[in-house]
């Protein structure tokens, strides 16, 4: 249905994403698809069918959407994973490399464990180390820098495994406001989970060897490690819960099931992910993204025989393989570790946006069952197509260096979840991508591109809010922003006054709903899915607790909440009434 713009969006598209002279979207989708087409042997062929697809829904993420087609020198990818060492030598070399990658437009996730904890014995100096949660002190001021240059803001995940002795103070890391530039996370696995419902001791451990002034309890450890202390899972639990629950983080990575289900865990291993946390990836891996939106695909929206366009899902995803695995072949690189590691795997992260809204306009609830399964048959769908057009395109051009038909179709590696028919193909041809689809955030370009369709896989936050935006000239202006589907009803004549019962929000619905959908889509994502779990300020504390514990039995690869707090305020001004 075509609205009229809302102010906002037009002012995020301008700021965001217009090139001087592009004065609407039609001509940046002009821009995208000739830059994207340049590496095909037959341009004029492929063009076009760019084009149509950018008209016809698919929005790429917002780096490709920035940059395609343009001089500067930045990389189409959105963030980067990258390694950080246990020496002065690899921290600041991983300083170097993260703000290089800042500064060319990349967000970085990183693994801080291999750092060795404060009060370990610093060989040849005599020191004691000071801790990981130190030194990412440095990079959350060298994340600070590199955002005051510019006008995008600055991005990271930081990520401590569960049993790495300084966990606790990384979990408490926020308490006092620091790293405004950082997400975290705690990397935990399936024994330190069952270490939880068992109520059983936990060991913090390294390899390491501590101070043992410091540490006088520490013992070594038969594989070699030091055990520098010992405490009950549960209470190193519900640390991490009640840090969570008053400053929405730490979220929690489940770092076994993200390793069971990765179609290349037969060449690599993976600590850390992206900072939303839809793309798990290793070392000097990248997230090459784009989302359909799902409410352009939904066919007499509102109405008793509404339906959704299965087939035009499937043409779009098709294209959509073809277009993001182009990016690898014209985005410049910060690094060439980065350059080496896309090229040899070349994953892709194709997923949607607008869910909560597709389902409002099919008049099916978000908590529903139906709802629920509409969903998985979206992320089916779009799996399937996605992988089968990663075959063609591997006929044509080659399949990725590091394919293994052996090791991705067998064990738990999530394309061997695929189609009996689908995996005959992959032997026969091969795949251009190790992996084809993850569910990324999408609020900027939903604002942008699509009516301020909702984010990703989530609910609609409201219906109708204010959302201040600072300007060019350094203002704090306020707009009112309108969800598209609420939009899009009261267009038809509908009573907004009176909703229907498909009309739920983000905080009228219970946390578990909010999980349910991630458990029923993630089958059909091989790489990751953000998912916030919005709950009101008085959730709760013991449901709070319940929900991240029923994520990891529900084989979830991870969560996130946010509850608005007096620590942190909250996201939105209140919906308008």
């Amino acid at each position: 249905m075509d609205l009229e713009p809302q102010q906002i969006s037009q002012e995020v598209f301008r700021e965001r994403y217009a090139l001087e002279g592009e004065e609407n979207v039609d001509a940046q989708r002009l821009r995208v698809a000739a830059a994207l087409a340049a590496v095909e042997r037959d341009v004029s062929y492929w063009q076009p069918r760019f084009y149509h697809a950018l008209r016809g829904g698919l929005i790429p993420g917002g780096r490709i959407n920035s940059a395609a087609g343009v001089a500067l020198d930045a990389t189409l990818l959105n963030c980067f994973v990258q390694p950080v060492g246990d020496s002065i030598d690899s921290i600041y070399q991983s300083l170097r490399e993260a703000a290089e990658t800042m500064r060319r437009g990349g967000g970085v996730g990183y693994n801080f464990s291999a750092l060795r904890p404060a009060g370990a014995k610093v060989k040849g100096t005599g020191t004691l180390a000071s801790g990981p949660v130190s030194f990412m002190h440095l990079f959350d001021a060298s994340c600070d820098v590199i955002e005051s240059a510019g006008a995008r803001r600055g991005a990271q995940m930081g990520v401590l495994d569960c049993d790495h002795p300084d966990i606790e103070a990384f979990v408490h890391a926020k308490d006092k406001g620091e790293f405004r530039n950082f997400n975290l996370s705690v990397g935990a696995t399936d024994r330190f989970m069952q270490a939880v419902a068992d109520d059983a001791l936990w060991d913090l451990v390294h390899v390491a060897e501590p101070d043992l002034l410091v540490y006088p309890q520490a013992s070594r450890r038969p594989d070699g490690r030091w055990c520098y202390r010992t405490l009950r899972a549960r209470d190193l639990w519900t640390q991490i819960m009640a840090s969570a629950y008053d400053h929405a983080e730490p979220g929690i990575l489940f770092l076994d099931k993200i390793n069971r289900d990765n179609n290349l865990g037969y060449c690599e291993h993976i600590s850390a992910t992206n900072p939303c946390g839809e793309q798990p990836l290793p070392d000097y891996a990248c997230c090459d993204l784009a989302s359909i939106n799902l409410t352009w695909l939904v066919r007499r929206p509102f109405a008793a025989d509404a339906t959704f366009d299965f087939s035009a899902l499937g043409q779009l995803a098709r294209v959509a393989v073809r277009m993001l695995d182009n990016v690898y072949d014209v985005t410049r690189w910060p690094l060439p570790q980065q350059r080496q590691e896309a090229l040899q795997k070349r994953r892709l992260g194709l997923g949607f946006l607008g869910l909560g809204d597709a389902l409002i306009m099919l008049g099916l609830r978000y908590d529903s069952e139906k709802g629920r399964g509409v969903a998985a048959r979206i992320a089916e769908t779009l799996r399937n197509e996605a992988y089968l057009s990663s075959v063609e395109v591997a006929r044509e051009k080659g399949a990725f260096p590091l394919f293994s038909a052996e090791g991705m179709l067998s064990g738990d590696h999530s394309a061997n979840r695929l189609p009996a028919s689908i995996k005959d193909r992959i032997r026969r041809h091969g795949l251009r991508n190790s992996h084809l689809t993850c569910i990324a955030p999408t609020g900027t370009i939903s604002l942008a591109f699509a009516d301020n369709a909702s984010n990703g896989i989530e609910p609609a936050y409201a219906w109708s809010y204010k959302r201040n935006k600072r300007m060019a000239d350094g203002r704090v202006l306020e707009f009112k922003v309108e969800d598209h589907a609420w939009r899009a009803y009261s267009a038809q004549g509908g009573d907004t006054q009176n909703l229907p019962p498909a009309f739920v929000s983000a905080l009228e619905l219970q946390a578990l709903d909010h999980m349910r959908m991630v458990a029923a889509v993630q089958p059909y994502v091989d790489a990751g899915i953000s998912k916030t779990v919005n709950i009101p300020a008085n959730y709760p504390f013991a449901e709070f607790e319940v929900l991240y514990f029923e994520a990891w039995r529900a084989g979830l690869k991870g969560i996130a909440a946010f509850r608005p707090n007096a620590c942190i305020g909250s996201v939105l001004f209140e919906p308008d009434r």
